[in-house]
């Protein structure tokens, strides 16, 4: 009986908008203590603020454990929050304390819309892999070329293959390729660009488009897939209600046999 109140009481959506509403809270105050110019004497009531927020994330978990038992670890998200929540409990040495900040990441699998999102990224990781392996290839032939082409003149950007994947990657990012990386090898080779252009046409534009199609396509199949199973339960309730109507015509068809008896 506790247990099924418990239950009840997790899934209840002010219970959720509670836990969001500590997170987006928890996520300002950590973000508050990074400024200790800012809020100067107020540092040590942001300190207790945190150890609250720590506490309720540890009772909501209890809560969720009780609730449900073994059952809790056979959800993946629940394995994130108890991590998530698990990680805060470290003993913070120099460099730890920012595993803190982890807690924000439980808007991921406490936003719905945030969920489908990652389940959705994680459902096209195949494709990912796929079209990362195609980017990857395009890279290291690029990488090649861009060596033997330009690393004797410009060893500081295409000196090993390792510099020249770095470069490329600048490139392909469009983060200053242009009078940084391009326009310098042009004064040296006129015709650099013929090699710079098709590969930001294949990697930022071609390749990286494809990464959004994947990831677009498995969003839009898993919105399928949830639209048929909804589809699917209305089917069954209707022929629940279907059944129910047939019974109540055959009871008050009893019924009216029994009047005329009467």
């Amino acid at each position: 009986m506790i247990r099924e109140r418990l239950q009840t009481l997790v899934e209840t959506k002010h219970f959720q908008r509670f836990i969001i509403l500590i997170i987006v809270l928890n996520a300002i105050t950590l973000g508050l203590e990074t400024a200790p110019e800012l809020v100067g004497e107020w540092m040590g009531v942001l300190l207790v603020l945190d150890t609250l927020f720590l506490a309720i994330f540890t009772v909501e978990i209890g809560l969720k454990l009780v609730a449900y038992r073994l059952t809790f670890f056979r959800s993946g998200w629940n394995h994130f929050d108890f991590a998530i929540v698990a990680v805060s409990y470290l003993p913070f040495i120099e460099g730890l304390s920012v595993l803190r900040a982890l807690r924000v990441l439980r808007l991921i699998s406490t936003v719905p819309a945030f969920r489908k999102v990652t389940q959705a990224f994680f459902a096209a990781m195949s494709g990912l892999v796929a079209v990362g392996a195609i980017l990857l290839l395009v890279f290291y032939v690029g990488a090649v070329m861009a060596t033997k082409l330009f690393g004797a003149t410009f060893p500081e950007w295409f000196g090993t293959i390792g510099r020249s994947l770095y470069s490329l990657f600048q490139v392909m990012t469009l983060e200053s390729w242009s009078m940084g990386i391009v326009r310098p090898v042009m004064e040296v080779y006129p015709y650099a660009w013929a090699f710079f252009v098709p590969f930001i046409f294949a990697t930022t534009f071609a390749a990286l488009n494809l990464l959004i199609g994947v990831i677009v396509n498995s969003m839009q199949t898993l919105h399928d897939k949830s639209t048929q199973k909804l589809s699917e339960q209305m089917n069954e309730q209707d022929k629940e209600r279907a059944a129910l109507k047939q019974q109540l015509q055959a009871v008050e068809e009893t019924l009216r046999d029994i009047q005329r008896r009467l």
